[in-house]
Protein backbone atom coordinates (compact mmCIF):
# COMPACT_ATOMS: atom_id res chain seq x y z
CA UNK A 1 0.00 0.00 0.00
CA UNK A 2 1.51 3.63 -0.70
CA UNK A 3 2.32 6.06 1.73
CA UNK A 4 -1.10 8.08 2.72
CA UNK A 5 -0.52 11.74 1.89
CA UNK A 6 -1.07 13.38 5.01
CA UNK A 7 -0.59 10.93 8.75
CA UNK A 8 -1.25 12.91 11.70
CA UNK A 9 -0.09 11.08 14.70
CA UNK A 10 -1.39 11.78 18.19
CA UNK A 11 -1.89 15.21 17.26
CA UNK A 12 -2.30 17.66 21.28
CA UNK A 13 -2.87 21.27 20.98
CA UNK A 14 -3.82 23.75 23.68
CA UNK A 15 -3.75 27.02 24.35
CA UNK A 16 -2.63 29.30 26.72
CA UNK A 17 -0.80 26.00 28.48
CA UNK A 18 0.53 26.43 31.79
CA UNK A 19 -2.27 29.06 32.34
CA UNK A 20 -5.43 29.02 34.31
CA UNK A 21 -7.65 29.95 30.97
CA UNK A 22 -6.05 26.87 29.20
CA UNK A 23 -7.85 25.21 26.63
CA UNK A 24 -7.56 21.92 24.96
CA UNK A 25 -8.30 22.11 21.28
CA UNK A 26 -6.92 18.80 19.85
CA UNK A 27 -6.27 15.55 22.15
CA UNK A 28 -4.57 12.68 20.55
CA UNK A 29 -5.48 13.42 17.16
CA UNK A 30 -4.92 10.34 14.61
CA UNK A 31 -6.24 10.96 10.82
CA UNK A 32 -4.42 9.63 7.71
CA UNK A 33 -5.91 10.51 4.21
CA UNK A 34 -4.93 8.45 0.77
CA UNK A 35 -4.18 10.21 -2.61
CA UNK A 36 -7.84 10.37 -4.34
CA UNK A 37 -9.49 10.49 -0.97
CA UNK A 38 -11.70 13.35 0.11
CA UNK A 39 -12.80 13.36 3.81
CA UNK A 40 -15.32 15.43 5.19
CA UNK A 41 -14.37 17.07 8.70
CA UNK A 42 -17.31 18.36 10.45
CA UNK A 43 -17.64 20.08 13.74
CA UNK A 44 -19.67 22.92 15.45
CA UNK A 45 -17.57 26.47 15.64
CA UNK A 46 -14.98 26.72 17.89
CA UNK A 47 -14.45 22.91 18.19
CA UNK A 48 -11.10 23.15 16.77
CA UNK A 49 -11.21 22.37 12.71
CA UNK A 50 -9.25 25.26 11.66
CA UNK A 51 -6.71 24.74 14.25
CA UNK A 52 -6.34 20.77 13.04
CA UNK A 53 -6.51 22.51 9.40
CA UNK A 54 -3.82 24.93 10.20
CA UNK A 55 -1.59 22.06 11.63
CA UNK A 56 -2.47 20.01 8.95
CA UNK A 57 -0.87 22.42 6.17
CA UNK A 58 2.24 23.64 8.40
CA UNK A 59 1.11 26.67 9.13
CA UNK A 60 0.44 26.15 12.98
CA UNK A 61 2.57 23.85 14.89
CA UNK A 62 1.45 20.95 16.94
CA UNK A 63 2.54 20.54 21.66
CA UNK A 64 3.02 16.99 20.40
CA UNK A 65 2.44 14.40 18.27
CA UNK A 66 3.15 13.91 14.26
CA UNK A 67 2.54 15.73 11.06
CA UNK A 68 3.34 13.51 8.08
CA UNK A 69 3.27 14.79 4.23
CA UNK A 70 4.12 12.13 1.92
CA UNK A 71 5.63 10.26 4.53
CA UNK A 72 7.98 12.64 5.67
CA UNK A 73 8.18 14.18 8.98
CA UNK A 74 7.54 17.62 9.09
CA UNK A 75 8.76 18.45 12.72
CA UNK A 76 12.16 20.18 13.03
CA UNK A 77 12.14 21.94 9.33
CA UNK A 78 13.57 24.95 9.17
CA UNK A 79 11.08 27.99 8.19
CA UNK A 80 12.33 27.69 4.69
CA UNK A 81 11.20 24.30 4.13
CA UNK A 82 7.88 24.73 5.61
CA UNK A 83 7.18 27.31 3.27
CA UNK A 84 8.70 25.04 0.73
CA UNK A 85 6.18 22.23 1.84
CA UNK A 86 3.82 24.12 1.96
CA UNK A 87 3.93 25.76 -1.35
CA UNK A 88 4.93 22.82 -2.94
CA UNK A 89 2.54 20.00 -1.71
CA UNK A 90 -0.13 22.04 -0.01
CA UNK A 91 -3.17 23.69 -1.44
CA UNK A 92 -5.77 26.00 0.59
CA UNK A 93 -9.17 26.90 0.02
CA UNK A 94 -11.28 29.05 2.58
CA UNK A 95 -14.35 30.14 3.13
CA UNK A 96 -13.52 33.73 2.10
CA UNK A 97 -11.55 33.26 -0.97
CA UNK A 98 -8.76 35.65 0.30
CA UNK A 99 -7.92 36.77 -3.76
CA UNK A 100 -5.60 39.52 -3.89
CA UNK A 101 -7.75 42.45 -4.99
CA UNK A 102 -5.22 44.21 -7.28
CA UNK A 103 -4.58 41.28 -9.21
CA UNK A 104 -7.23 39.97 -12.26
CA UNK A 105 -8.39 36.36 -11.87
CA UNK A 106 -5.87 35.33 -13.88
CA UNK A 107 -3.10 36.89 -12.34
CA UNK A 108 -3.92 35.45 -8.59
CA UNK A 109 -3.43 31.92 -10.49
CA UNK A 110 -0.06 32.86 -12.08
CA UNK A 111 1.36 34.52 -8.82
CA UNK A 112 1.41 31.55 -6.89
CA UNK A 113 3.79 29.17 -9.81
CA UNK A 114 6.16 32.25 -10.68
CA UNK A 115 6.84 32.20 -6.74
CA UNK A 116 6.92 28.51 -7.60
CA UNK A 117 9.82 29.36 -9.86
CA UNK A 118 7.66 28.34 -12.87
CA UNK A 119 7.97 30.38 -16.20
CA UNK A 120 5.24 33.29 -17.29
CA UNK A 121 4.11 31.44 -20.57
CA UNK A 122 3.80 27.95 -18.43
CA UNK A 123 2.28 29.74 -15.78
CA UNK A 124 -0.52 31.59 -17.77
CA UNK A 125 -1.00 28.62 -19.96
CA UNK A 126 -1.97 26.66 -16.62
CA UNK A 127 -4.15 29.22 -15.11
CA UNK A 128 -6.40 29.05 -18.40
CA UNK A 129 -6.89 25.74 -18.11
CA UNK A 130 -7.61 25.87 -14.73
CA UNK A 131 -10.52 28.59 -15.10
CA UNK A 132 -11.37 26.60 -18.03
CA UNK A 133 -11.96 23.46 -16.58
CA UNK A 134 -14.37 25.28 -13.88
CA UNK A 135 -15.89 27.64 -16.37
CA UNK A 136 -15.08 31.18 -15.68
CA UNK A 137 -12.20 31.59 -18.57
CA UNK A 138 -13.77 34.52 -19.88
CA UNK A 139 -13.94 36.45 -16.67
CA UNK A 140 -9.73 36.32 -16.97
CA UNK A 141 -9.14 39.40 -17.08
CA UNK A 142 -11.61 40.51 -14.16
CA UNK A 143 -10.42 41.57 -10.81
CA UNK A 144 -12.41 39.85 -7.88
CA UNK A 145 -14.30 42.82 -6.89
CA UNK A 146 -15.89 42.42 -10.76
CA UNK A 147 -16.73 38.56 -9.88
CA UNK A 148 -19.47 36.91 -8.03
CA UNK A 149 -19.21 34.61 -5.50
CA UNK A 150 -19.40 32.03 -6.76
CA UNK A 151 -16.79 32.85 -9.86
CA UNK A 152 -14.08 34.43 -6.95
CA UNK A 153 -14.80 30.72 -4.94
CA UNK A 154 -13.50 28.98 -8.39
CA UNK A 155 -10.78 31.22 -8.98
CA UNK A 156 -9.22 30.37 -5.45
CA UNK A 157 -9.76 26.55 -6.21
CA UNK A 158 -7.50 26.97 -9.16
CA UNK A 159 -5.57 29.23 -6.79
CA UNK A 160 -4.93 26.45 -4.82
CA UNK A 161 -4.61 23.86 -7.88
CA UNK A 162 -1.57 26.02 -9.81
CA UNK A 163 1.26 24.21 -8.10
CA UNK A 164 -0.14 20.85 -8.39
CA UNK A 165 -0.58 19.75 -4.81
CA UNK A 166 -1.02 16.73 -3.85
CA UNK A 167 -3.14 17.37 -0.04
CA UNK A 168 -5.54 19.96 -0.38
CA UNK A 169 -7.14 21.51 2.69
CA UNK A 170 -10.95 23.43 2.38
CA UNK A 171 -12.21 25.00 5.62
CA UNK A 172 -15.29 25.83 5.09
CA UNK A 173 -14.98 26.36 1.31
CA UNK A 174 -19.31 27.08 0.38
CA UNK A 175 -20.19 28.31 3.77
CA UNK A 176 -19.59 31.89 2.36
CA UNK A 177 -22.88 30.79 -0.25
CA UNK A 178 -25.88 30.54 -1.46
CA UNK A 179 -27.44 26.87 -1.52
CA UNK A 180 -27.60 26.89 -5.00
CA UNK A 181 -24.08 28.22 -5.91
CA UNK A 182 -22.90 26.32 -2.60
CA UNK A 183 -24.12 23.17 -4.71
CA UNK A 184 -22.34 24.12 -7.82
CA UNK A 185 -19.42 25.28 -6.44
CA UNK A 186 -18.91 22.05 -3.98
CA UNK A 187 -19.46 20.41 -7.84
CA UNK A 188 -16.60 22.03 -9.48
CA UNK A 189 -14.21 21.25 -6.16
CA UNK A 190 -15.51 17.10 -6.67
CA UNK A 191 -14.62 17.30 -10.07
CA UNK A 192 -11.17 18.85 -9.39
CA UNK A 193 -10.08 16.69 -6.72
CA UNK A 194 -11.30 13.65 -8.43
CA UNK A 195 -9.72 14.58 -11.35
CA UNK A 196 -6.37 14.87 -10.31
CA UNK A 197 -6.43 12.55 -7.51
CA UNK A 198 -5.80 14.69 -4.69
CA UNK A 199 -6.29 13.84 -0.75
CA UNK A 200 -8.62 16.46 0.57
CA UNK A 201 -10.03 16.96 3.58
CA UNK A 202 -12.73 19.06 3.72
CA UNK A 203 -14.48 21.17 7.13
CA UNK A 204 -17.75 22.07 6.20
CA UNK A 205 -21.22 22.36 8.48
CA UNK A 206 -23.14 21.49 5.52
CA UNK A 207 -24.00 17.56 6.32
CA UNK A 208 -25.58 16.89 3.39
CA UNK A 209 -22.80 17.91 0.84
CA UNK A 210 -20.01 16.28 3.64
CA UNK A 211 -22.36 12.48 2.90
CA UNK A 212 -21.26 12.74 -0.44
CA UNK A 213 -17.53 12.44 0.24
CA UNK A 214 -15.56 9.32 0.86
CA UNK A 215 -15.61 9.26 4.71
CA UNK A 216 -16.93 11.73 7.15
CA UNK A 217 -15.13 12.70 10.72
CA UNK A 218 -16.75 14.65 13.63
CA UNK A 219 -14.25 16.40 15.60
CA UNK A 220 -15.42 16.56 19.18
CA UNK A 221 -14.08 17.18 22.80
CA UNK A 222 -10.31 17.51 20.88
CA UNK A 223 -11.02 14.24 19.26
CA UNK A 224 -12.07 12.77 15.96
CA UNK A 225 -14.05 10.04 15.24
CA UNK A 226 -16.52 8.58 12.44
CA UNK A 227 -19.48 10.97 11.96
Amino acid sequence: MSEPVLQLDRIDKTYNRGKPNAVSVLSGVELSVAAGEAVALVAPSGAGKSTLLHIAGLLDTPDSGEVRILGRPMAGLSDRRRTLARRDEIGFVYQFHHLLPEFTALENIVLPQLAAGVAPAAATRRAHELLEQVGVDARANHRPAALSGGEQQRVAFCRALANRPKLLLADEPTGNLDPDTSEKVFETLMDLVRGSGLAAVIATHNLALADRLDRRLRLTSGRLAPA
